[in-house]
């Protein structure tokens, strides 16, 4: 069996899990609300306060769904409970970050500043000195993981000098430039 699929989900206390006909998933908690169609043919079950998915067969394609419907469950739960965040650094000179209300305001080397409105159930924070971190929360891996890229996408780092928008900890290889001819 697959190891993934095969770990049960623990649910915390404060969410309820609704599994609906065709495999709906409602997830309620204290930081919010998602709702998924997973996979119809997976079995989804609750058992003393834990979240069992189940596959129908041993097929190849049947094996790989049981990781991804487990793995989609267990990121609902995490999300409604805790919340998911990316951190972003901005490294330039004159590059930075500020916050317009609810909007995400970019100064990245452009003729015109960047914004960027959050969609719902996602928040922004700028925090660092000089606005050089931006921090992105949200209930949903998925779109939380996303806004980061679009954002990051907007001045990407560039391999010479390494300015740009880069995710915490990211290592991005430094190229040697020109050099003079003899």
């Amino acid at each position: 069996m697959s190891r993934v699929g095969r770990s049960p989900i623990p649910v915390p206390s404060g969410v309820n899990v609704t599994v609906g006909k065709g495999n709906l998933v409602k997830v309620e908690g204290p930081k919010g609300k998602l709702e998924q169609q997973l996979n119809p043919e997976m079995e989804i079950s609750q058992e003393n306060g834990e979240l069992v998915v189940k596959r129908p067969g041993d097929s190849r394609e049947d094996r790989a769904q049981h990781g991804l419907t487990r793995a989609l469950l267990n990121n609902m739960v995490v999300g409604v409970s805790q919340q998911f965040t990316k951190r972003l650094e901005i490294r330039g000179v004159g590059y930075r970050a500020e916050m317009n209300g609810d909007t995400l305001v970019l100064q990245v080397g452009k003729s015109h500043p960047v914004r960027f409105d959050p969609p719902k159930d996602v928040t922004f924070k700028v925090e660092g000195r000089d606005g050089r971190l931006i921090v992105i929360t949200g209930t949903s891996k998925e779109m939380v993981g996303q806004i980061a890229a679009v954002i990051r996408k907007s001045r990407p780092p560039e391999p010479y000098k390494g300015k740009g928008i880069r995710y915490e900890g990211e290592y991005v290889r430094s190229k040697v430039g020109k050099k003079a001819g003899k």
